[in-house]
């Protein structure tokens, strides 16, 4: 067996520790490498779910916006229906009243002409009745007729003021009261006070309280009365005024016949 020499077994330890050395280095290295890999490998990583976290974000967004809109249509659908409700029932409005107009033209024809005949009407019950507050009456009257031959007011107005003046006639039946006016007796007129009770008395009174008339329906003039009822007709002139109490006080009444 041949000797090995001790400058071959230096030699042999000085390879050997250089290739385990060179050995180490390399293990080191491909280490650094792998954990190089492995940062970049988690960076992307990191990376990629910042990225999911954003497309999840942007998809709960666009989804919320999908809903809004979704809620906004069925929203924008009822109050449409509503609208169209509206137009529907505007439309079934317009068509009645399109169908009333025609219907009011038609009455028209008929109201203008029984309003003349009312007036007509009045104006001879005016002439006829007994002449409480005649002035005012009269000029009533004309108001009336002056009123049918204007434009602009409607014949509705224009019914109303005649029914309002039937009314006013109608009321003459039930008042107590007294007015100053003009009497015409025996060719002079004299201002008095009247005081009437409904349609069944009407008597007048000086402003010197020292004459006094009845109105004799029958034969349509003045009668003078005599000189025991100047109180009882100045009481009932003032309590007609409200000036005192209400009491009981005897008045004349012209009977048919009374005259004769």
């Amino acid at each position: 067996m041949s000797k090995i020499s001790k400058k071959s077994l230096i030699a042999s330890s000085i390879v050997g520790a250089m290739a385990l050395a060179g050995s180490n280095f390399a293990s080191a290295a491909s280490l650094n490498e792998l954990q190089n890999g492995e940062a970049a490998i988690i960076k992307a990583s990191a990376n990629s779910q910042k990225k999911i976290n954003g497309i999840y974000e942007q998809t709960q967004e666009l989804l919320a916006e999908y809903r809004t809109v979704v809620d906004e249509t069925e929203n924008l659908k009822v109050y449409n229906d509503h609208v169209q409700r509206l137009v529907n029932d505007q439309q079934a409005g317009i068509d009645s009243l399109e169908r009333q107009i025609g219907t009011i033209e038609e009455t028209k024809k008929g109201v203008v002409p029984l309003m003349y005949k009312m007036i007509e009407s009045l104006e001879q019950f005016i002439e006829l009745d007994i002449p409480v507050n005649l002035k005012d009456r009269t000029e009533r009257l004309e108001r009336l007729k002056d009123v049918m031959s204007r434009q602009g007011i409607s014949v509705a107005e224009q019914f109303r003021l005649v029914l309002e003046a039937y009314e006013i006639e109608t009321d003459y039946g039930s008042m107590f009261s007294a007015y100053q006016g003009d009497l015409e007796f025996e060719g002079t007129n004299i201002t008095v006070d009247f005081v009437h009770m409904g349609r069944t008395v009407l008597v007048a009174q000086s402003l010197d309280l020292k004459n006094a008339w009845i109105w004799d329906h029958s034969n349509r003039e003045w009668k003078a009365l005599e000189d025991e009822y100047l109180s009882p007709i100045t009481k009932a002139i003032r309590m007609a005024r409200k000036q005192t109490a209400p009491d009981l006080v005897k008045l004349p009444v012209y009977a048919a016949g009374a005259g004769e």
